[in-house]
């Protein structure tokens, strides 16, 4: 088992920056990936980025590619996402997620395991 918890969300300017933390709990957290997810409202909760268990790897959607930036530290059980140049339409809640298994990552949200509570981050124009 392993509880996740979000913190960072907020109200920005279009332009500004945030950054999301996820704080995880619970079972080897090294043994995980990590994806962050988002969903506006009317819309269907969508992949934002991911990192595999090493941190080796990211993946980001095309959306947000050159402007957010996934890592992890693995000795804190911590997994960020440093949001820049930030868009109204990137408002939505963020939800950090983990999954177990092979721990790459999936853009698939029925991949993964466990589920933070979510935080809103709105971004005004």
């Amino acid at each position: 088992q392993v509880q996740l918890v979000e913190s960072g969300g907020g109200l920005v300017q279009a332009g500004g920056s945030l950054r999301l933390s996820c704080a995880a709990s619970g079972r080897a957290f090294s043994n995980y990936a990590m994806g962050w997810f988002r969903q506006a409202p009317g819309k269907e909760r969508e992949f934002v980025s991911g990192i595999s268990w090493s941190g080796g790897t990211t993946h980001y959607a095309d959306s947000v590619k050159g402007r957010f930036t996934i890592s992890r530290d693995n000795t804190k059980n911590t997994v960020d996402l440093q949001m820049n140049s930030l868009k109204p339409e990137d408002t939505a809640v963020y939800y950090c997620a983990a999954r177990g298994g092979s721990g790459t990552i999936t853009v698939l949200k029925s991949r993964y395991d466990y589920w933070g509570q979510g935080t809103q981050v709105t971004v005004s124009s």
